[in-house]
Parts: C-alpha cells; structure tokens; sequence
C-alpha cells in the first residue's frame, strides 16, 4: 500500500510537471490568446468554415454551376454586348486570412491593415471562381470587376486577379470606389453599353441599390420582393465574415467600438 501511494504521488509529480510543459509549448506557438469578443471569435469560426470546410466549397460550387446553367440558357434581349457585373472581395478572391490575421490581434477591420493585406495580391480564389468566368469569356460575355476596394487598391488588385488568368482583369474593367460604397452608378455605366446576363456578390447591395444602407427588416422584405431573381439574376455567394448582414444590425454606426457592437450582437441572438 505504500508503495501504491508513493506510485500515485510520484505520477502525479510528473503530470503536473509535464502539463506545465505542455501550457507552456501551447502559449509560445499560439498566435495569441483567443479574443473574447462574440464578433472577432465569430470572424475566427466562420473563417475556419471557410477556408476548411467541404460543405463551403460546395456552396460556391454550387452557385458557380447555377451561373453557368443561367449562362447556356440565356437568350439576349437587345443587340448590346453580354456581360456579367461581379463583385470581387468573398465573390471571387477568399480574404479569410485577413481576418483570422486581425481576430488574433483582437482588431476587426482597419483600414491601414487592409491595404497592407491587399497590397499583398495574395488572395486565392474562392472554388469554382476562375473555371466560370473562363467559361463566361469563351461564350463572349465580358466580365466587369465592381469593388468597394479604394482605387489606391487597383493596381495590387488586377495584379492579384491575373494571378489566376481571369478573364477582363484589366483598367477598363475594373470600377473601384469613388465617393460612396454605393454600386448603383457603376452598375449602371456598365448596362448602358452591355446586356447584363447576370451580377453576383456576397453582399446584396453588389446586386441592387434597394440594398444599399437597409436595416433589417428592409433587407428582408426587399430580398422577399426580388425572390424571383435569385438564381436566375443573381447570385449570392457565403460569407459569413462581414457584410451588411451585420453592419445594419447596428444600424451602420461604425463609429461604435468592437465592446458596444458586441452588446448589440449579443442582444439580437435568440437562445432558450
């Protein structure tokens, strides 16, 4: 019995020993301690989803082939040039990382962050992307780039777009942001001169200006009035990071810090 006890002592010396050890191999490899804001572990969780998860890259999967199916059954209405409008950021090129690069520092998004992000042009592709506007150039259709990305962006942003060869990655058609996030203006200086065969984003303000700065309620009652157009106009791609989805939850004030908009947040869930 005695040397049973001894056993057990010593064992247990030895577990605390190495569960130090192991706190300690866990603190100097982490990134950072995990931040305890909702939205920024939030950002983390739905990055993860993002970048590992099969059932996201079916998704975009999936809204690829639907734009492709609306591709070889559309039937022109006008004599114009074809043409697709596409949003960029989470539509076409998968920032993730940049998000899970400012979760672990406990920042959202920061302008200067970003622009040293972007200036990188080292965004992938989200699946499905470069193998559908390629398919989209072979039937003649142009594929206009309209981006909330400022133009002191454009240069990194055709460079991070022809990384991967996609089609119409140049000057002319590419709209970055003057003067308002709206897209309305761009939309429509395209459409003047071409038959828009479909747009597609992440955010529905890429698709039409009854988005534009909505509440909640707004969005969905304006989603509702253009049921019909989804999958056949347009087309929505996942993106759980960021989007007006969150933003109009507290109502557009940026100005809020990342503790009020997390008091917001949490207020709105639905738990029993």
């Amino acid at each position: 019995m005695k040397n049973f006890c001894i056993t057990v002592v010593a064992f247990w010396v030895l577990s605390c020993n190495s569960s130090k050890k192991i706190t300690t191999i866990i603190a100097e490899t982490s990134p950072q301690k995990l931040p305890q804001n909702i939205s920024l572990n939030g950002k983390l969780f739905s990055s993860l989803f993002q970048q590992r998860a099969a059932e996201y890259r079916a998704l975009c999967l999936q809204s690829y082939n639907v734009a492709r199916m609306r591709v070889e059954t559309y039937v022109a209405q006008t004599e114009k040039p074809k043409a697709i409008i596409t949003d960029i950021d989470e539509t076409i090129l998968d920032n993730s990382a940049y998000a899970v690069h400012q979760a672990y520092q406990g920042l959202e998004y920061v302008s200067s962050s970003w622009y040293e992000w972007t200036e990188k042009s080292a965004a992938d592709t989200m699946p499905g992307a470069a193998a559908f506007l390629k398919y989209a150039a072979s039937k003649n259709i142009q594929v206009f780039y309209i981006t909330n990305r400022e133009d002191r962006e454009r240069t990194a942003t055709l460079k991070n777009l022809q990384r991967f060869g996609l089609p119409n990655a140049d000057e002319t058609h590419l709209y970055t942001k003057v003067n308002t996030s709206s897209k309305e203006t761009r939309r429509q200086q395209v459409m003047d001169g071409y038959e828009v065969v479909l747009l597609m984003g992440d955010n529905l303000a890429d698709l039409n200006v009854l988005f534009d700065k909505k509440t909640e309620e707004e969005r969905k009652k304006n989603t509702d009035l253009l049921s019909a157009d989804f999958g056949k106009k347009f087309i929505v791609f996942p993106n759980a990071n960021y989007g007006d989805w969150e933003s109009s939850l507290y109502k557009y004030d940026y100005k809020l810090t990342q503790q009020q908009k997390d008091s917001i947040l949490k207020s709105v869930l639905k738990g029993y």
